[in-house]
């Protein structure tokens, strides 16, 4: 087996820590990725940037006397919970775009960034939106968003080059509404989102699960909050009403509980089962805020923490994907 992971899946609730990490490790040499934490030079995809898009798509719609999109009002969830599909089956292109190094003409990208989103969300089963809309609005909402969206691209081909050796960090956060019963029911949860991933991404994959309450979740949510960054990996806020309706808890617990594959989760999909590693980084209690600042600010035990943290829930899915390997 490589000495390295391919594809980490960084899950947990907002504000968790799962960016926090991420800004770790890029922050670490890559000799330290490697022995410490079973990891080559890191790729990051995150579905965030999609909904942030589609949230400034709804407001500049708004703007223009239209029905908004995507979500019932600015500080509502999803108008239609399938959307969550739409947002890995983002994912899946993106990994499927960085694994080709597909390259994107220049001009236009909020028209092709939201017909990016038509297309995926008519995999789960959603009709059109965006392309409903006359076309004086669809070119007023592109030539707002075409900065943004250009922005997007830049950073995702960025991203490009071959992957051997590297290990791909995708980040999601999935849940569903406070006081739910387990198992979640889809379109809700990671059960749901994890057996929309591809096959291409389940076969490598292992899950780091930075592992919070809801009620830190919530508490770490508002503190991060910048009103003035709304696009922003670090510092973007999450409403109340989400927090409360789409994240008030997750499935991760119970369905490591449910697993017939001890240290690992069952994902049935397309017929096939995988079973994907999991190890737990605990920030119950916060271990990762700090990580926001400059790193010249970083305090010596706090970023050690971090590390054997973070190192022993690599350590068991490294071991879990070498046995994987074997079987």
């Amino acid at each position: 087996m490589k000495d390295t992971l391919d594809i980490v899946l960084l899950l947990a609730l907002p504000a968790s820590g799962k960016s926090e990490v991420r800004r770790y490790l890029e922050f670490q040499t890559p000799q330290t990725c490697r022995d410490s934490f079973h990891m080559g030079p890191t790729v990051q995809l995150d579905d965030f940037p999609y909904v942030h898009i589609m949230r400034r798509a709804d407001d500049e719609a708004a703007a223009l006397g239209k029905p908004r999109m995507f979500f019932s009002a600015p500080d509502k969830p999803f108008a239609d919970p399938r959307d969550w599909g739409t947002l890995i089956e983002l994912i899946n292109e993106d990994y499927a775009d960085l694994a080709a190094q597909k390259s994107y003409p220049a001009g236009d990208a909020a028209a092709r960034t939201l017909a990016r989103i038509e297309r995926a969300a008519g995999k789960c089963g959603i009709s059109g939106r965006f392309s409903r809309l006359d076309a004086a609005a669809q070119s007023k909402i592109c030539a707002a968003l075409e900065a943004e969206s250009a922005k997007l691209i830049r950073e995702k081909t960025a991203a490009y080059a071959p992957l051997e050796g590297k290990t791909v960090v995708i980040e999601f956060a999935r849940g569903g509404a406070q006081g739910s019963p387990m198992p979640l029911k889809s379109p809700f949860g990671y059960r749901h989102s994890l057996a929309l991933l591809s096959d291409e991404i389940l076969k490598k994959a292992v899950i780091l699960y930075i592992w919070v309450t809801p009620e830190e979740s919530r508490r770490k949510n508002a503190a991060r909050a910048n009103p003035d960054d709304p696009g922003s990996i670090l510092h973007h806020g999450v409403p109340e009403a989400v927090m409360l309706g789409d994240y008030g808890c997750d499935d991760m617990d119970w369905l490591e509980q449910h697993s017939p594959r001890p240290g690992a989760i069952s994902v049935e999909t397309r017929s096939r089962t995988f079973y994907l590693p999991i190890g737990r980084f605990d920030n119950r209690v916060d271990k990762t805020s700090f990580l926001r600042a400059d790193p010249k600010q970083w305090n010596g035990a706090a970023t050690e923490a971090v590390r054997s943290g973070i190192k022993s829930a690599m350590d068991k899915v490294f071991s879990g994907a070498a046995e994987k390997v074997s079987r």
